[in-house]
């Protein structure tokens, strides 16, 4: 009860005239920031406090040009400009000075009062900050029934927004119009909706409240300067930055708040897309599609009451004691803890600093070590340091556990304040591990603001800023370089309308670069523009390569001749003359078979005359290599047929092999034509005449086959299907390039010569008389006794069926005997009479004769 009673006597700290309190309510848009900074400006001394140090130097900077920098200060946590007689004073709201001599005092985004975490310090600023002669409260109409309750006496101006705000349906982000904002609430969806910008506009600007206030302040005039069109930021856009945003386009409407994953409530939802059409340009707000089934939605009433600006109104205010007494550590806590003193006022969740100070009060070994006024005092102020790494209680805790140790005692030890800060002086790495860095050296450049913590304040806080700018630049260019493609940005600087003026160079990869920034590739001998690059700007980038294009061209043509020579990254695919994966000729039919001729592809045609020559004949030179050894079989016949020692015959005939790859049916071939001798020339050709077929066993290998094949086309003949890998035998009605068809199957030509050799050496050795043929072979070749059979049918080797085992008999059937005899020429054939259905083993074979 005494904490109650002491919190109630406490609550009536007033300053300055009660009527001189104005509170300013409206939406975003309305000019109320804009009036304290005119108001602050009219007095002789005063100050705002901001719900952010970002805000806070925003405004530092424009009261400085009115009203000169040694007369400004700026005063936050982490940063203090504070000249000697400053009479106006731009703070964060915990900052804020409590000085009754100050003429004019405001708190802006007053409804914060209502926030869980902070809202106990707005609050108190708004019950009891005065300005010795006017006192202006900035905020959100749904405050006004709370001023009115708890300030009576105070003026209630509102003002309407500017611009209209209307909602829009959902579009994807591949059409979001340009000068758009997207909000996300995680880290990880903002840099993905980041990634994605940057391939299909460009690029994007990233705003977090994770990031320092360098970094937001350099990424928002990238966007204000125009360099990037599209912004993605989390709910921190919506606390007060003035952005050139045409459209909010809200990729969630729900967030967790530090306790639970809810929905933004409609006043939230507002704050974020008021952002759009500032001053009195209107703006547009609506869902972003395309989320995977995750679309989010506003409902009809969060619409209705963001474009008319009706939000429920706030019913109470977050309170916590702001003088709390300091007898004791317990009685500290016990104030923290008192309940409010009105009913309008609530008591807020566990903010960190009293979750801090009872973690640390637990501890014997140090709250041992706070003893008196003073000592429960500066205990309070350590367990106050903000938690810039948002890591939580316990790990926060430790943090100041150790801080402590030398507090109690006095002062920081300089020598350890200088190395924690020069650990952190480490700009190298990736954008989370900058993050934390900054987070980290916000934390000291807190700690080093205090002239009762740190010696060596002034020294110490400026290594600390010093720190946290190398870093915030370091993020800076790694949120760039991740995520916006700055390179026609450079260009149209650096050169203007003169494209004879950029640097133009080509990477070992291709690219070409202009001032080492890629603004496309060449594809063979063709320039492709970057897809990335902006329309405006690609005539730019076109002008830009074709001023340096043929000298580009030049150097890759002598690459082109070198690797020719080498053989190296040369490849023929089909028709095609591959160089680094780039068709860069074709084959033409030649005025042999085997001689084709090489024409430049069309994209070659920028080469002078004599660089494509040079080209020609390597191509050419190269195409005769990679030909040689595979066509080489075929080449010696081709060269043969061109001998008039040969004779007609032998002619004719060398040119039908070379003309079907190097397989003809004898019976086809015209072999009965040739005397002794053109049959001996033929073998030493290297053709192997067979009992069906002749072939060049050279000539039935897969990249010999591919390439004739490829010849073939080009000469207008219709070469046969080619088998993938030569197997044996295949099934199928057309056999491929190197088969013959025998029965209901295919078998190389090459197999099938193997088996009637085979047959015939049974043959021989039965001297005379009929034998049996084993179809064992046959089979382990893939070959079924029924085609089997029909190739040695085609051989010329006949069956004779066993009589069947008569009735009662017991036994194994005959098996089928096999003889031969030469084929005659088709046209002697007598006609065969039929036969009686066969037994046994081969009984199949009987259905193959004729």
């Amino acid at each position: 009860m005494a904490s109650f009673v002491h919190a109630r006597d406490r609550s009536d700290r007033k300053t300055g005239d009660p009527k001189s309190v104005k509170a300013v309510l409206g939406p975003t848009n309305t000019g109320k920031t804009h009036l304290a900074i005119e108001r602050l400006c009219a007095h002789s001394s005063g100050a705002i406090g901001f719900p952010l140090r970002l805000l806070a130097r925003e405004v530092y900077d424009r009261v400085c040009a009115i009203k000169g920098a040694q007369n400004v200060a700026l005063i936050t946590g982490e940063e203090r400009i504070e000249p000697k007689g400053a009479r106006w004073h731009l703070c964060t709201v915990e900052a804020m000075p409590s000085r009754p001599d100050l003429a004019f005092v405001a708190l802006d985004e007053a409804q914060l009062s209502a926030d869980p975490e902070r809202g106990h310090v707005f609050t108190d600023r708004l019950l009891h900050t005065r300005g010795r002669e006017e006192t202006m409260l900035l905020g959100s109409a749904t405050l006004q029934p709370m001023i009115k309750a708890l300030l009576p006496e105070a003026e209630i101006v509102t003002r309407p927004r500017f611009s209209t705000l209307s909602h829009t349906e959902p579009k994807k982000l591949s059409r979001l119009p340009p000068r758009s904002a997207i909000v996300a609430f995680s880290a990880e969806q903002v840099y993905a909706m980041a990634e994605m910008l940057r391939r299909f506009r460009g690029g994007a600007a990233v705003v977090m409240g994770a990031l320092s206030p360098q970094t937001r302040n350099a990424q928002v005039a990238m966007y204000q300067a125009g360099e990037v069109d599209y912004l993605v930021a989390t709910d921190a856009i919506g606390m007060g930055l003035n952005l050139d945003v045409t459209h909010v386009a809200f990729a969630g409407l729900s967030k967790y708040d530090g306790h639970r994953h809810r929905r933004l409530t409609t006043a939230e939802m507002a704050q974020i897309a008021g952002r759009a059409g500032r001053h009195h340009k209107d703006g547009t707000f609506g869902a972003l599609a395309g989320m995977g089934g995750h679309d989010p939605e506003f409902a009809p009433e969060e619409v209705y009451g963001i474009e008319e600006h009706r939000f429920p109104p706030l019913t109470r205010l977050f309170w916590r004691e702001a003088e709390p007494r300091f007898d004791s550590v317990s009685m500290l806590i016990d104030d923290l803890e008192s309940p409010p003193p009105r009913p309008e006022l609530a008591t807020p969740p566990q903010a960190i600093d009293l979750a801090v100070l009872k973690r640390l009060a637990e501890d014997p070994e140090i709250s041992g070590t706070v003893r008196g006024r003073r000592q429960v005092q500066r205990f309070w102020q350590a367990c106050s340091l903000p938690d810039f790494r948002q890591q939580g209680a316990e790990t926060h805790s430790r943090f100041v556990a150790r801080l402590w140790q030398d507090l109690r005692h006095g002062y920081l030890g300089a020598d350890y304040v200088a190395q924690a800060i020069a650990h952190l002086d480490n700009p190298s790495g990736d954008i989370d591990t900058l993050q934390g860095r900054i987070a980290a050296i916000r934390s000291w450049s807190y700690i080093a603001q205090r002239p009762d913590w740190v010696l060596a304040k002034d020294e110490m806080a400026a290594r600390a800023r010093a720190v946290e700018t190398r870093l915030s630049d370091a993020l800076h260019g790694r949120l760039t370089e991740r995520f916006v493609n700055r390179r026609t940005t450079v260009l149209m600087r650096k050169a203007g309308a003169d494209a004879s003026l950029l640097p133009v160079r080509l990477s070992d990869a291709g690219a070409v670069l202009v001032d080492d920034e890629p603004i496309g590739h060449l594809e063979g001998f063709r320039f492709v523009v970057d897809p990335l690059a902006r329309a405006e700007d690609r005539k730019l980038l076109l002008a830009a390569a074709e001023k340096h294009l043929s000298g580009l061209l030049e150097a890759r043509a002598a690459e082109l001749v070198a690797d020719a020579a080498r053989a190296d990254g040369m490849m023929l695919d089909d028709r095609a003359l591959i160089w680094r994966d780039r068709a860069i000729a074709r084959l033409e039919s030649g005025k042999a078979l085997l001689a084709p001729r090489v024409a430049l592809d069309p994209t070659l045609a920028r080469l002078p005359p004599p660089t494509r020559e040079r080209i020609e004949t390597a191509l050419a030179g190269w195409l005769a290599e990679a030909l040689e050894k595979p066509l080489a079989p075929l080449r010696q016949l081709e060269e043969a047929s061109r001998a008039p020692a040969s004779g007609p015959a032998l002619r004719a005939l060398l040119l039908q092999l070379v003309e079907a790859g190097g397989v003809l049916a004898r019976e086809e071939s015209g072999l009965d034509k040739l005397d002794g001798a053109q049959r001996d020339a033929l073998r030493k050709l290297g053709v192997r005449v067979g009992g069906l077929d002749l072939f060049v066993p050279g000539a039935l290998k897969v990249p010999a086959l591919r390439l004739w094949a490829t010849l073939a086309a080009l000469r207008g003949l219709a070469p046969p299907r080619l088998a993938e890998a030569m197997p044996a035998a295949l099934g199928g009605q057309h056999p491929p390039l190197g088969y013959r068809r025998t029965g209901a199957q295919a078998l190389r030509v090459d197999l099938a010569e193997k088996l009637l050799q085979d047959a015939h050496r049974t043959r021989i050795a039965a001297r005379g008389k009929r034998y049996y043929l084993d179809p064992a072979l046959a089979r382990s070749m893939g070959l079924s006794t029924a085609s089997y059979a029909a190739l040695l049918r085609a051989a010329g080797f006949r069956v004779a069926t066993g009589r069947p085992l008569a009735d009662g008999a017991f036994g194994p059937p005959m098996p089928p005997l096999w003889d031969w005899r030469a084929p005659r020429p088709r046209a002697e054939r007598p006609r065969q009479r039929s036969r009686p259905p066969a037994t046994g083993a081969f009984a199949a074979l009987a259905e193959l004769l004729d």
